[in-house]
């Protein structure tokens, strides 16, 4: 991928938290940010070259993983993550001014969104109707529509500038059920892995040979013994089998470029049936990795000792 992509597809359309958290990334200035009605329309239009890169949402800290995402990079996309961005997040009900929001019918939102909200929305809006929308900013822009036809006991679970986009009025804000709410967005790209940075992650999908005992086990003891942190470990059935056949998606701190992380990824691929690389890119915030970096010179400190004796081999 080109360091700065000309075309950047995001998960739209414009008003969106993505689009937010995209508009972030200053160093990207692409020449056009094309919106997409859904993560699977973006990642398409990266797969087929219609952009240079895709922008989406894979992780909420109230909700978790956002599956549909991380199914789609394991299962139907050849992508690599080129870098991840966390953002927090707000959400507002929006609708027309002077609404009674006791007296709602209907509140329209992605449905990670309103359960993001659930709480509040049955105490505050408990006889509205809850309906999905393709995101935050598209359910603002169809109340707005719906508003202009006369109908004002419709609201939305969206960003507050959704609402200015879309001629509406914030009616409550920060309705979250918990503090601290926060959305990590990923850009990929077809190919290409960022230069290692020193504060990098590397995800990957390990696909284990057989359900049995100490399976798991035996794949995290790859990085335990290495002293490499795991910031993540989920599992997603596989698609392929029946009940229990699961694949272990893992993003670790460190780049491949690493020599630890390497060494491990090496002796997972050896090991286990099989393993999808997601990618090594910049790890968003700050954090220290100085137990990884021991251990990194630890490593290569004892595969200096190993060559030195290997090179003594009578040939």
């Amino acid at each position: 991928m080109a360091h700065n992509p000309r075309r950047i597809g995001f998960f739209g359309p414009f008003g969106t938290f993505t689009e937010q958290a995209l508009l972030t990334q200053q160093d990207l200035s692409a020449d056009e940010l094309v919106p997409y009605r859904n993560v699977p329309d973006v990642l398409d239009a990266v797969s087929a070259g219609e952009v240079d890169a895709g922008f989406v949402p894979i992780e909420n800290s109230i909700e978790g993983t956002v599956n549909f995402t991380q199914d789609a990079l394991i299962f139907d996309y050849q992508l690599l993550i080129q870098r991840e961005v966390v953002l927090d997040i707000e959400h507002c009900l929006v609708g027309v001014a002077g609404t009674d929001i006791a007296s709602l019918t209907e509140v329209l939102s992605i449905p990670v969104a309103t359960a993001q909200c659930a709480a509040w929305l049955r105490t505050n809006a408990g006889a509205a109707d809850v309906t999905a929308a393709n995101s935050t900013a598209d359910a603002a822009r169809l109340v707005g529509e719906r508003v202009k036809n006369g109908e004002h006991a419709v609201a939305a679970v969206a960003p507050a500038n959704a609402a200015a986009l879309y001629g509406l009025d914030v009616l409550a804000r920060n309705i979250a059920d918990h503090e601290g709410n926060q959305t990590r967005f990923i850009l990929v790209a077809r190919e290409g892995i960022p230069a290692a940075t020193g504060h990098d992650k590397t995800g990957i999908v390990v696909f284990q040979r057989a359900d049995e005992p100490g399976s798991l086990i035996s794949i995290l003891q790859e990085f335990a013994a290495r002293r490499i942190n795991l910031s993540l470990l989920s599992s997603r059935p596989t698609k392929a089998g029946g009940l229990g056949d699961y694949c272990f998606i893992i993003y670790a701190d460190g780049h491949v470029d690493d020599e630890l992380v390497a060494d491990a990824l090496r002796e997972l691929r050896a090991k286990q049936g099989d393993v999808k690389f997601l990618g090594s890119y910049p790890a968003a915030g700050v954090h220290a990795h100085t137990a990884r970096e021991h251990a990194d010179a630890r490593w290569q400190s004892a595969d200096d000792w190993v060559s030195d004796l290997r090179s003594q081999v009578r040939r």
